[in-house]
This record gives structure tokens, sequence and C-alpha cells, in this order.
């Protein structure tokens, strides 16, 4: 317990225990029972806090963070983020961890060796992410998925993240903070039929802190790797 406190640094472990406190307060006041969102934030949570280290372990509790959510989606017919999870960020989540664990920092598993995309990647991404995109709105509209226009957003923000995550670039976390916005909009607007989904609301936005503070940090991994 001892190495793991040392590990991380003191504003990491704040981070984590005032994010922590958010998601409790949140299931406490507005939930109380649904107490699979509840351990599914915890994983989450915890597990960006591994990922902003550029640690594999990261990658691996947000295998289980996929399952989970991806069941929760399943609860409110929002079938975009059910599909988006359980058949592209839970397989792209495992795609990660054994890509980040055979790149690690100078023989270091505790952290990935951060990598770059060209511009011509960047192209083929933008290309790919519509036509992904595209393709999903048609099969969302097909299901009847709750507030349409919002779950395809997030589809196009989620494909931009996870590939950028495979390809280990400071980028992700970025995509990440986004797609938290559109996470945060689209639970809003499940709050206001079921006010128990307030405490997804509150979960995505102690990951929009936390994936703003892994960008911050990867450009900081990023610039001690490269000197």
């Amino acid at each position: 317990m001892k190495k793991l406190f040392s590990y991380f640094s003191k504003f990491e472990i704040f981070l984590w225990a005032v994010s922590v406190c958010m998601i409790t307060a949140s299931f406490v006041l507005f939930d109380k029972q649904n107490y699979l969102n509840f351990i599914a934030s915890l994983i989450g949570i915890t597990a960006l806090i591994f990922i902003a280290k550029g640690n594999p372990f990261g990658q691996l509790l947000m295998v289980f963070f996929g399952l989970a959510y991806g069941i929760i989606s399943y609860s409110f017919k929002y079938y975009g983020e059910m599909i988006t999870y359980l058949g592209l960020t839970m397989p792209m989540a495992i795609v990660a961890l054994i890509t980040w664990l055979k790149n690690p920092y100078k023989g270091n598993r505790a952290q990935v060796k951060i990598s770059s995309i060209s511009k011509k990647e960047v192209l083929f991404l933008c290309a790919l992410t519509i036509i992904v995109t595209v393709a999903f709105y048609f099969i969302l509209s097909y299901f009847g998925t709750a507030n349409i226009v919002v779950s395809t957003v997030s589809i196009a923000t989620s494909f931009f993240a996870v590939y950028l995550t495979f390809r280990r670039s400071p980028f992700f976390a970025f995509a990440y903070a986004v797609n938290d916005v559109v996470l945060i909009v689209l639970w809003s607007l499940a709050s206001t039929v079921n006010i128990q989904y307030l405490s997804v609301v509150i979960c995505f936005s102690a990951f929009l802190f936390n994936d703003l503070y892994s960008f911050i940090n990867w450009q900081r991994l990023k610039k001690r790797q490269a000197e």
C-alpha cells in the first residue's frame, strides 16, 4: 500500500479521492439502488488515474468498466453507448492493453512508450470516423435509440479516442475529454426521465477532470521520454 501511494503524486491522490467522493455522494443522493452504476464508476475513475500515468493496468480496468457501462446503457435504451462500449471500447481496451504491454518505456512495464501519429494518419482517422459514424447512425435508428443525435456524436468521439489510445498518442485523453462532455449531455437528458441517472452525469463529470489531467500528464511524460 505504501508503494502504491508513493507511485502517485499528491495531486493524483487528491484528484482520485475527490472523484471517488463525488461519485459516492451522487450515488447516495440520487440513486441508492443501482450498485452496478456505482461500482462501474469507481472502476472507471481508478482506471483513469492509472492511465494518466501511462500504466497498462488502467486499460485492464477499462475492460471491466466497458462491460458494466454497456449493461447500464442497455437499461435506458442507449443502444449506441451499449454497442460502442461492448463492441468497440471494451475490445479496443484489450487491444490497447496488449499494445501497451508490448511497448514499455525502456523496459518499464508500468509506463508505456508514448508515440505520435502523422498528419496523413490523422486525415485517415477523420475519414474512418465519418464512415463509422454514418454507418452507426442508421444502425441506431433501426434499433430506436433514445436521443439518437447525441448518441451518434458520442460514437464519433469514442471511436476517435479509442484509436488514439491504441496508437499511444497523448491526444487520446483530449478526445476522451470531448467524449465526456457529450456523455454529460446524453445522461443529463436521461436524468430528466429518471433522476437516478444523475449519478452517471456526476461520474462523467469526474471523468472529464481526470481525462484533462491525463492529457496534461502525457504531454509531460512525452517530453521526459524524449529527453
